[in-house]
């Protein structure tokens, strides 16, 4: 039968920043603007092991108005078994993740709080799509690059 273990998790990176403070705390006539980017890079360790790096970074506000940044690599090691070689890559970019991310989740969350502001919560992530997107995305610039 295949099989997908998570042998650990881990905060691989993590960092807060509050620069406008008290500044920032104040409560605002207009919500500021969320800006949020995911990122997921893998390597194999041998074996069937790979460690699976889940990347999110967000700020709220920007320029002069930043109210808050956040950066977190939140990494996993992954042992996959008996799955077929041609499923391995979408296994690794698109289940791995999605067993870290609510954990992940919870660490910006407790962050974003801890910073003082209202609880932030990430919405769920469509990884399969985003592996999709990649997918084309490589196939399109590799296509440009041959031309």
């Amino acid at each position: 039968m295949p099989q997908l273990d998570a042998l650990a998790q881990y905060v691989k990176d993590l960092s807060f920043e509050n620069p406008n403070a008290p500044r920032s705390l104040q409560p605002k006539q207009v919500p500021p603007a969320i800006n949020v980017q995911v990122n997921v890079n893998a390597k194999e360790l041998g074996s069937g092991e790979f460690e699976v790096d889940l990347s999110l970074e967000g700020s709220a506000g920007e320029a002069d108005d930043l109210i808050f940044r956040f950066e977190l690599v939140y990494s996993g090691i992954f042992r996959l078994v008996n799955i077929p070689a041609e499923h391995m890559h979408q296994v690794v970019m698109i289940e791995c993740p999605r067993m870290l991310f609510p954990f992940a989740r919870c660490i910006v969350g407790n962050a974003v709080r801890d910073g003082g502001f209202p609880p932030f919560l990430l919405q769920p992530i469509d990884f399969g799509a985003l592996y999709q997107q990649r997918m084309v995305e490589m196939q399109n610039s590799g296509a440009t690059a041959r031309n």
